[in-house]
């Protein structure tokens, strides 16, 4: 929303606009005078009180309200003090921004949450890739279930100790109180480098190098993307959401 100013009309407008606007001006207004707006205050209440935008501004050194002359002239706000003055007026009018805002927020949140699902997403999606290879390359033909478990388990902690240091096992030992496994509570930059280490693993799986060699390079990696996310603004911000 822009911080256009917009149109405020009539002679108690004004002075509605004015008294409310003395807390937005000392929430931005450096050189405002508080001293003059408290004496304002005070005679607002009174039959005899007449106070222009001109008054206003040159009494109290404030921006937010301005009054122009000419074809285009009128009291101008900001939005802000406008949106207040317009609540003040207008029932329905502040029915409908708050309707407006709980709206924007709702949304707000769901893109949100769809930004941390297309996450998940994504981690599983490079999952069922990394499976895939392990199946192709490390298990041997007509296997039982039980040993491509094994294997599976195997190679989930690899990532685990690459990313977490550490393997599931080690985890739930130091956390017996928590549900969940060691990747449920991991953080955005995590399941991030968990989805790249998912399919470089992948890749050198099929490129024949053993764990003990893969488990070094993913460690490797994993300290490196993590320290770029780390100090990516950008990523701070969505986490900070």
């Amino acid at each position: 929303m822009s911080n256009t100013p917009r149109k405020i009309e009539g002679r108690g407008a004004c002075v509605h606009a004015e008294i409310d606007a003395g807390v937005w001006e000392s929430a931005h207004n450096p050189l405002f005078n508080c001293v003059e707006f408290d004496i304002i205050k005070n005679q607002a209440g009174l039959n005899r009180f007449r106070l222009s935008a001109k008054d206003w501004a040159d009494r109290t050194n404030a921006i937010g309200i301005r009054s122009r002359v000419g074809r285009y002239g009128g009291t101008y706000a900001h939005k802000d003090i406008a949106f207040e003055f317009g609540m003040w007026i207008s029932p329905e009018f502040k029915i409908y921004l708050i309707q407006e805002f709980d709206r924007l927020k709702t949304e707000e949140q769901q893109r949100l949450s769809l930004e941390w699902n297309l996450q998940r997403t994504l981690a599983k999606i490079n999952y069922r890739i990394h499976t895939d290879a392990i199946k192709e390359q490390i298990i041997p033909p007509e296997v039982t279930k039980a040993q491509s478990n094994l294997v599976h388990s195997s190679e989930a902690d690899l990532l685990n100790v690459a990313l977490f240091g550490q393997t599931a096992s080690q985890w739930r030992k130091k956390n017996p109180e928590v549900g969940g496994n060691i990747r449920d509570g991991a953080t955005l930059e995590q399941l991030v480098v968990l989805s790249n280490l998912e399919s470089i693993n992948a890749v050198l799986i099929r490129e024949g190098l053993g764990q003990s060699a893969r488990l070094i390079k993913l460690n490797q990696i994993a300290i490196t993307q993590l320290t770029s996310l780390l100090s990516s603004e950008i990523v701070m911000q969505l986490a900070a959401r």
